[in-house]
């Protein structure tokens, strides 16, 4: 039996408690292979967010094709999106690769109270990424 592949889509945590890195920490205790398409990088530690720089979305797209064309994904979690420039990259890329199970897990505010989704992307999302 070969080992289930997953891919995260989301944001990198600087402090590791959260976004890719915690997806991939729990990919890995549950016997799957983790791959990663990174949507945005944060500054943040366990009381906030001081920063926050988004991947363009071009880039996104570039990651997501270079996973795809070369691993088996079984499954998809989408987690912090960040702008409606990745939303619509993540949304192509999905329609193109067709994988048969995705999961959206939104992240639009931290547990600090600090948003991570901009305002104007959450219909985007909805809309998008919402079958």
């Amino acid at each position: 039996m070969t080992t289930p592949v997953a891919l995260t889509i989301a944001g990198s945590d600087s402090s590791g408690g959260a976004g890719i890195q915690a997806d991939l920490k729990t990919f890995a205790a549950l016997g799957v292979y983790g791959a990663s398409v990174i949507t945005a990088l944060t500054a943040q530690n366990t009381r906030g967010v001081t920063g926050i720089h988004a991947v363009p979305a071009e880039f996104v797209t570039e990651q997501v094709d270079a996973v795809f064309s070369d691993l088996e994904i079984g499954a998809v979690k989408i987690g912090m999106v960040a702008q409606v420039a990745s939303i619509d990259a993540i949304a192509a890329a999905l329609s193109r690769w067709r994988p048969r199970h995705v999961v959206l897990d939104p992240v639009m505010v931290a547990t600090s109270g600090d948003r991570l989704l901009a305002a104007e992307a959450v219909n985007a999302l909805r809309t998008r990424l919402i079958p």
